[in-house]
């Protein structure tokens, strides 16, 4: 039923919900095929997933797509969401699939939790932003600021005069960076403006790219296997590349020792790469601050920290246009999932073919 349910919904959001009108496909169906995918889990027998939303946050990525890429408002997320849940049963009426009183149950509570995280992402995007970059320049900082202070110190003890004009350049260049910095920070803070990561789009296959960071990480003896289609379009090689390298190393030193698998598939014009390991899962608590700047897991017996490296994946995946989700426990394991526009060109800056 998918791409019958995706082509009524898309069609009813664009004629009713407020500014969806002129949404570009690849970001008004964002990471819904992805959902809808959960939902079909949820309803098969013995499958572990509850519901659609259950182990991952796939709907907070929604929304928070939907605060940087659309003019959009939480009552317009409520109406997308109310849409999908009509539009489903007018096709499953259609097509004659009779789901049971518990599988609508199931259908509802995934749709109703989805509005609920969706939202709850969307309305503290902005603020979360805010906190990310603020952590990131405050730690930046630290650098220029301790040349600064210590240059000064130096001069104080009345070094030779050349190599007080030394210090000197070097402490007048550090108050220059540390004054470029806090600017960014009060931007940031003052117009709700968020990091982005630059980017260099170009045209190449996503798969190649991914058998890549495979064959480097099996060069020291990883466990690291590529499935799915080659699927060639626009994004920035460099920054993906670092992305999927952080992704893999992540599953390999958190995962059990058994092998990590990276897959490329894509649909109705998105990019989905995933990375997936087995082991321990991320406790719930977790899953919603492993992608904060410098955040680190602190318990007696475990010190494993993120610092930036899950943030920097986030921050190129929304440079890109997309996002980034994870999913994950203890039946089916881990998996971080980057989501973006085959083509991303439109969304980003100074880069519309």
């Amino acid at each position: 039923m998918r791409d019958l349910v995706f082509a009524e919904w898309e069609s009813e959001v664009r004629r009713v919900v407020a500014g969806a009108k002129h949404v570009l496909r690849p970001i008004l169906i964002n990471t819904l095929p992805v959902f809808y995918d959960n939902i079909a889990e949820a309803l098969s027998p013995d499958h572990p997933r509850q519901h659609a939303t259950s182990n991952n946050d796939i709907a907070a990525a929604h929304g928070n797509e939907r605060a940087r890429m659309t003019s959009y408002g939480p009552d317009q997320i409520i109406h997308e969401y109310q849409i999908f849940r009509d539009v489903f049963s007018r096709v499953a009426d259609a097509q004659g699939v009779t789901l049971s009183r518990a599988e609508w149950g199931i259908v509802n509570a995934s749709i109703d939790c989805a509005v609920r995280e969706a939202v709850k992402k969307f309305t503290a995007m902005h603020d979360s932003m805010r906190q990310r970059v603020a952590a990131s320049l405050s730690h930046d900082m630290r650098n220029p600021l301790s040349v600064i202070v210590n240059g000064a110190h130096v001069l104080t003890l009345g070094p030779p005069a050349e190599k007080a004009q030394g210090l000197a350049g070097k402490i007048l260049d550090s108050g220059r960076r540390l004054s470029g910095m806090i600017e960014e920070l009060l931007d940031v803070l003052s117009f709700h403006k968020g990091e982005t990561v630059p980017l260099d789009l170009s045209r190449f296959d996503l798969l190649e790219l991914a058998k890549q960071v495979c064959a480097d990480a099996n060069v020291s003896d990883g466990k690291c296997s590529v499935g799915g289609s080659p699927l060639v379009g626009y994004w920035c090689e460099k920054s993906l590349r670092r992305a999927l390298e952080n992704l893999v190393a992540n599953a390999m030193k958190y995962g059990d020792g058994a092998e990590v698998t990276i897959k490329v598939a894509g649909a109705h014009g998105r990019m989905m790469l995933s990375v997936h390991n087995t082991g321990n899962p991320i406790p719930a608590e977790h899953r919603t601050r492993i992608f904060q700047y410098l955040w680190r897991q602190d318990s007696a017996r475990d010190q494993r920290g993120w610092g930036i490296g899950l943030p920097f994946v986030q921050s190129v995946a929304e440079s890109h246009g997309g996002s980034v989700a994870v999913d994950s426990s203890s039946e089916q394991g881990t998996t971080f999932l980057i989501d973006l526009p085959v083509d991303c060109r439109p969304f980003v800056p100074d880069e519309a073919p």
